[in-house]
């Protein structure tokens, strides 16, 4: 029996999460005729662990660039989202648990206001009334208006479901064993040809393409039985973002979220090096001693699952997101870390923007996958010289 001919598009994305569904639904309003291939089922990998969080972060101009533009995108999606998206906009508390760090709370609220973001600095008086959960003593905080969060895999699902009513092939259950040259293959022989190929596979984006800079890093999230009002807001301690930088050891941070259902979600921890899918029992005995640092209470509740997922890191905290410096045909959308689910849809907008060579929102400079390649060229050259 002679293998079955191949199927052609314009684009073909691996990758099912919720950058590769949200890049499967802008490719496909542009006009492109697009295939979305996944391993497991829409919504799995990173997209299934993570908390959902929607947050303008201010680490560096670009990350602000990308996750603001996203955020923008999210709320002007968020009419047309089904219910069980979950999507609200409750709000982000950064907590500040000393003078140093309401110091920083200061000074992020005016790099946001700066940039047109609406936040407002709060004394330990109005923190205590807002959240009355947290530990008496605190020094204040910020709050991020605009911040929302959603529940992942619906929506990746909804973005998929909606990109295949306008047309997108849907392909699920099989693993990719090449993407390159335009072309796609699946272990069960079948092959994809287009002339743009979507690595969107996360953090096993390097097993797709070797030699890309993404390593996984590992997270724990835990949730509780219901507790409705226990937690108002995404709480988030100052200090996270401190452990979070940290490229090289483990460490926990205050993260919880209230969810619709009245759960509440707990995180979050960090690890490199650790590609073991089981929970590590002291690094989550830490993170939710860490969380009973700020919220006393909450070691009494009932914790019902932990389960752990793995960030597609890159070495400076900025995503992948343009042409593949080896291969004419490859695009990366990857090494959001854990920013996926927030910048989903920036993503997506820059790529249709190349691919249509149109004017993109933002520029895509910061992101571009070339960068590495760089850097790599003046370390060898700087070697040579010495």
């Amino acid at each position: 029996m002679s293998a079955a001919a191949p199927l052609s598009y314009d684009v073909v994305i691996a990758g099912g999460g919720i950058v590769g569904a949200a890049c499967a639904l802008a490719f496909v309003q542009a006009g492109f005729r697009v295939a979305l291939v996944e391993r497991e089922f829409l919504g799995s990998g990173a997209t299934a662990a993570g908390m959902g969080h929607i947050v303008v972060m201010d680490d560096s101009e670009a990350q602000f660039a990308l996750t603001r533009r996203s955020q923008q995108l999210w709320h002007a999606l968020s009419a047309t989202l089904p219910s069980g998206a979950e999507f609200e906009a409750l709000g982000t508390i950064w907590v500040a648990a000393d003078e140093e760090e309401l110091a920083e709370a200061a000074r992020k609220h005016q790099h946001l206001s700066d940039r047109g973001v609406p936040s407002l600095l709060l004394s330990c008086k109005e923190l205590e009334a807002m959240e009355p959960n947290l530990r008496p003593g605190l020094a204040g905080g910020l709050l991020v208006t605009e911040d929302a969060v959603v529940y992942p895999p619906t929506v990746a699902l909804h973005l998929a479901q909606q990109a295949q009513t306008l047309g997108a092939a849907i392909l699920i259950g099989h693993a990719v064993t090449y993407l390159g040259d335009g072309e796609l293959r699946l272990d069960d022989g079948t092959r994809l040809l287009a002339p743009r190929l979507v690595n969107a596979t996360g953090a096993e984006a390097p097993f797709c393409t070797p030699g890309l800079p993404v390593k996984k890093r590992k997270g724990h999230l835990a949730i509780t039985d219901r507790y409705p009002g226990f937690v108002r807001h995404q709480l988030v301690e100052l200090g996270y973002l401190k452990s979070a930088h940290s490229l090289t050891t483990d460490s926990v941070a205050f993260n919880v979220q209230p969810r619709q259902t009245g759960q509440i979600l707990i995180g979050s921890s960090r690890q490199y090096g650790n590609e073991d899918t089981a929970v590590d029992q002291p690094l989550l005995t830490a993170m939710l001693q860490r969380a009973a640092l700020y919220m006393p209470a909450i070691g009494a509740l009932n914790v019902l699952r932990v389960w752990t997922g793995f960030r597609a890191a890159t070495p400076d905290k900025l995503p992948l997101i343009g042409p593949a410096p080896a291969d004419a045909t490859l695009w990366l959308a990857t090494g959001h870390e854990g920013l996926g689910i927030t910048t989903a849809l920036a993503t997506a907008e820059l790529l249709v923007a190349a691919f249509t060579d149109s004017a993109p929102a933002i520029s895509p400079a910061p992101y571009l996958p070339s960068r590495f390649n760089q850097l790599h060229q003046q370390q060898t050259t700087l070697q040579e010289m010495l």
